[in-house]
C-alpha cells in the first residue's frame, strides 16, 4: 500500500534567499504553512480494515499528534507504516472500529482526501482547556486508600472534583485532577487558598516517605491531553527505575531491542499511543517504523535517532529507553477489578466512595473519574491491600453500601444485581455517616 502524496511548494527559479530564510525554523514553519498535513481515507483496498494515508512536511511530534487523533477516535490500529526520513512524513494506518469493522462514521470519514489533518489544533477528548476548573497535577509515593486519603482532603477543603485520572505504577502515583470550589462551581482562583490546597496535598502525597519529594501543580487553565501528561510526569518522577528485590511477582516483561527499538507484548488498547508517547518525550524521533497487532502478540518496529540527530552508542540510553519503555507498557495495565459506578453527581461523592474502598481493605491502582451532565460516570481498578484478589464477601458488603445498581463489577459472574433497590440507598446512607476521615491525610497516617 502506498500513501497518497502532494507535491511540495518551491521557490521559483532564480530566486534569491531572503533574510527570513537565515533560519532553519523559519524556513521549516515556510514548509508546514504550504504542506499541511493531508489524510486519504481508503475503504476499498483492504479486506478487513480502513487504510488511512497521513502525509505532510515533516516536524518533531507529528507522529504523536496523528496516534493521538487515531486514540481520540477509539480507532484500533490493526497495522501502520511510518516513514518521516528526508522531511517528509508519510505514515498508513490500517484502522478499525471498537467491534473490528471497518470505519463507516462520517465523523471519522470527514478526515478525507478534501481536508486537512491538523491534530494539533483538535480538542482532546474528555478534557478542554477551561477556565471553569482548577487542574491540579500531583506526583508521589503510592501506597494503600491514597486516593481515599486525597479526596476527603478536597472535600474537607471545600473542592468538587469533577474530572480525575489517577494512574500508579512501580510504587509511584501520579494524578490530574480538575476541581472546582464546591459552593460556587467555579475555578478557585484566590492565590491564598490554592497555596492551602497545595500544602495539604503534598503533604498527602508524601505520606511517611522522606526518601523522594512529592510534588504538587497548580494550574488555572486545562492541558491539551491528560493521558500525555500522566506519562510525562511519571517519566519526570523517574517511575521506570525499578529494582529486583521490588519484585516480588516477576512477570515476564516486554522484549526492547536495540539498535532497532523493538516491542513485543500482549496487545491492548493504546499501546501504540503509550508507546510513541514515550518514545517523543524522551526526545527521540522515529524515522521508519512498522506495527502488527494481527498475530498473537503485538509487535512494534521503530528506527529512532535522538531530536539533535545522535545516534544511541552507550549502554547507559539503551537501558533507560528499555526501562522507559517498559513503566509506558505497564502503566496502564491496571492489576485489579474493573469496578464502574455511574450515579447523579454530588460535592463529596469521591470522597465517600473511596473511603468505602478503603474500610473494606481495598486500594485503587487507578481510576478514570468523570462528570457528564451532573452525573458521575466514574471507572475504578481495586485490589485488595494485600496483594490477594478481592473476595466476594467483600464486594456484596461494598455495592451493598454503595448500591447495586449504580456498582458494577466488571468479571465477576458470581455477583448478582438486585432490581428493586432503591436508587437514593448510598445518598441517604452517606448523609448520617460521620465525615471523621475528612481530616485523615493531615497526619500522614
Amino acid at each position: 500500500m502506498s500513501g497518497c502524496f502532494s507535491d511540495g511548494a518551491a521557490l521559483a527559479d532564480g530566486e534569491a534567499a531572503s533574510s527570513s530564510w537565515d533560519s532553519d525554523d523559519e524556513y521549516k514553519k515556510f514548509i508546514q504553512k504550504m504542506n499541511p498535513p493531508r489524510v486519504t481515507i481508503d475503504n476499498t483496498s483492504c479486506a478487513n480494515a480502513t487504510v488511512i494515508h497521513v502525509d505532510s512536511a515533516n516536524k518533531y511530534g507529528i507522529l504523536l499528534e496523528v496516534v493521538q487523533v487515531l486514540t481520540e477516535l477509539r480507532l484500533i490500529v490493526k497495522k501502520a507504516y511510518i516513514s518521516s526520513d528526508g522531511g517528509w512524513f508519510m505514515d498508513v494506518f490500517n484502522v478499525t472500529d471498537q467491534s473490528g469493522q471497518k470505519i463507516m462514521d462520517e465523523p471519522v470519514l470527514s478526515l478525507g482526501a478534501d481536508s486537512c489533518f491538523h491534530p494539533s489544533r483538535r480538542r482532546s477528548v474528555g478534557v478542554e482547556p477551561s477556565s471553569d476548573y482548577t487542574l491540579i497535577e500531583l506526583t508521589g509515593t503510592d501506597r494503600p486508600g491514597l486516593l481515599s486519603e486525597v479526596s476527603a482532603v478536597l472535600t474537607n477543603l471545600e473542592c468538587n472534583v469533577v474530572n480525575a485520572e489517577v494512574w500508579t505504577h512501580n510504587k509511584r502515583a501520579a494524578a490530574v485532577l480538575q476541581v472546582t470550589d464546591s459552593k460556587s462551581g467555579l475555578a478557585i482562583s484566590n492565590a491564598e487558598r490554592l497555596g492551602r490546597i497545595k500544602e495539604r496535598l503534598c503533604h498527602v502525597f508524601k505520606g511517611s516517605n522522606r526518601s523522594r519529594d512529592a510534588k504538587t501543580a497548580m494550574v488555572s487553565m486545562g492541558i491539551s491531553h491528560t493521558e500525555r501528561r500522566l506519562h510525562q510526569m511519571m517519566l519526570e518522577d523517574g517511575d521506570y527505575e525499578t529494582y529486583d528485590k521490588d519484585r516480588t511477582n516477576v512477570k515476564p516483561r516486554p522484549m526492547v531491542d536495540y539498535s532497532v527499538v523493538t516491542v513485543r507484548c500482549k496487545d491492548r488498547p493504546k499501546l501504540l499511543f503509550d508507546t510513541v508517547c514515550t518514545l517523543t518525550d524522551m526526545q527521540y524521533v522515529v524515522f521508519h517504523g512498522s506495527v502488527d497487532t494481527e498475530g498473537p502478540e503485538a509487535y512494534q518496529e521503530y528506527y529512532i535517532r535522538h531530536i539533535d540527530g545522535s545516534p544511541i552508542n552507550s549502554e547507559a540510553d539503551r537501558q533507560r529507553i528499555i526501562q522507559c519503555l517498559e513503566a509506558a507498557i505497564e502503566r496502564r495495565v491496571s492489576e485489579g477489578l474493573k469496578l464502574e459506578l455511574s450515579t447523579s453527581d454530588r460535592v463529596g461523592l469521591l470522597s465517600d466512595v473511596t473511603r468505602i474502598f478503603r474500610e473494606n481493605g481495598l486500594t485503587v491502582s487507578r481510576a478514570e473519574v468523570s462528570t457528564r451532565d451532573d452525573k458521575a460516570v466514574n471507572t475504578f481498578y481495586v485490589r485488595d491491600a494485600s496483594e490477594n484478589s478481592v473476595e466476594l464477601k467483600t464486594l456484596e458488603a461494598i455495592r451493598m453500601e454503595i448500591g447495586q445498581t449504580m456498582l458494577q463489577v466488571k468479571g465477576y459472574p458470581d455477583l448478582k444485581s438486585s432490581p428493586q433497590e432503591s436508587p437514593t440507598r448510598f445518598l441517604l446512607s452517606s448523609l448520617f455517616r460521620p465525615r471523621a476521615l475528612c481530616n485523615l491525610g493531615l497526619t500522614g497516617s
